[in-house]
């Protein structure tokens, strides 16, 4: 196998388990902790989850695709995750994710050739109330308007 998680994480995983009655249990956060290790979901790191796990590599793989917060491919420095759901689509959602994919000149689903940016559209991130939202990495930013997320890419540019 050749993605094996690091001495600390390997620690956390132990600290999963003692929480969980059943090793299939930790399923979730095996994932979670996997990603954050190793950047992104790859085959490999399905079939070692499945491994620590018990579980099959098909049940892995189903989990890793039903959830959108799981990558199964690499991500940019900076993921994009715009909500397109019903409060979200209301209040401009479908102008902000073309006005994204025209600035950053990529499609969603696609990372700009420098590798900073990806971007996603997800059915919800959950925050309705201040619709539209995009999520950045574990970031939300609410209540957007073209020029709000301008600001919010223009920082992130700056960042680097």
């Amino acid at each position: 196998m050749s993605v094996v998680f690091s001495e600390a994480a390997r620690a956390e995983f132990e600290r999963l388990l003692s929480r969980y009655p059943d090793r299939r249990a930790v399923i979730l956060p095996a994932l979670h902790l996997a990603q954050r290790e190793f950047g992104y979901l790859s085959d490999e790191a399905i079939l070692y989850v499945a491994e620590l796990t018990g579980a099959s590599p098909a049940e892995i793989e189903g989990v890793a695709t039903f959830y959108t917060m799981y990558n199964r491919k690499p991500v940019g420095k900076y993921h994009l995750q715009i909500c397109r759901n019903l409060s979200c689509s209301l209040l401009g959602a479908e102008r902000l994710i073309g006005h994204v994919s025209e600035k950053l000149g990529i499609r969603p689903g696609e990372t700009t050739p420098d590798g900073r940016f990806t971007l996603s559209v997800v059915e919800c991130l959950g925050s309705c109330g201040t619709a539209p939202v995009m999520q950045v990495n574990d970031d939300y930013h609410e209540n957007l308007t073209v020029e709000s997320v301008d600001a919010v890419l223009d920082k992130l540019r700056s960042e680097e």
